[in-house]
């Protein structure tokens, strides 16, 4: 008998889109939603926060960290299970999780960064956190320069409400696509972090363009001189 694991083979249902089977078996064979079950995570995203994290060591106990596009809970399961309190957004409904503070609304909403602010002074009077993570992805239209737009702003976005919000030292990480993010978004992230820097993580799959761009030792502009 072969060593290799066999692969489970989906039948395409009658009705069933292609798109809809090969996403499925896909889902079936990837070693990380079996992982997934196994380990009580919410979703194979959980694995690329735990592997950046290995690398750069930034998740510890007593932090307060904003999650961005939180659903369904992988990564305020990995901050939590670290010691953190979790202050989490996402236009999706998510089930509650012990430590995380949770908000259904869309974070491109106008109200919604002051929302965050006020759950933020929750656990820490300044008003300030010690990371803001975003795994936000808006929905695709499959119009590649459309998309790209979209994508950075919300990046953009997510970037701008950091910089309100961090503690000096604190660290943003927030999913961009291939290439990064635009040339000019980067050049002033470099301005208010000492270290910025790009990584995928062996969870994203390979088809996938997502990164992560990880930005660390935040500099509140009176530190500047």
């Amino acid at each position: 008998m072969s060593r290799n694991k066999a692969k489970e083979r989906v039948k395409s249902a009658k009705g069933r889109k292609s798109g809809s089977t090969r996403w499925l078996k896909r889902q079936l064979n990837d070693p990380y939603v079996n992982r997934a079950q196994k380990d009580g995570y919410r979703g194979r995203a959980a694995y690329k926060l735990l592997e950046i994290n290995e690398k750069l060591d930034f998740l510890g106990p007593g932090q307060v960290i904003v999650d961005l596009g939180a659903a369904p809970g992988g990564w305020a399961q990995v901050a939590t299970a670290k010691g953190a309190k979790v202050i989490a957004i996402d236009l999706l409904e998510m089930d509650e999780l012990t430590d995380v503070d949770f908000i259904q609304m869309d974070f491109m909403d106008k109200d919604a960064p002051d929302r965050l602010k006020t759950m933020i002074s929750k656990y820490n009077p300044d008003g300030l956190a010690d990371l803001v993570i975003s795994d936000m992805a808006p929905n695709t239209t499959g119009h590649k320069q459309t998309d790209h737009l979209k994508i950075m702003a919300v990046v953009e976005a997510a970037v701008y409400f950091a910089t309100e919000v961090l503690k000096p030292g604190g660290t943003f990480i927030a999913k961009v696509r291939q290439g990064g993010a635009q040339n000019t978004l980067l050049a002033e992230i470099k301005k208010d972090f000492e270290t910025v820097k790009h990584m995928k993580p062996p969870a994203s799959r390979k088809e996938s363009s997502e990164q992560y761009l990880i930005a660390q030792g935040f500099r509140k502009p009176c530190d500047e001189n």
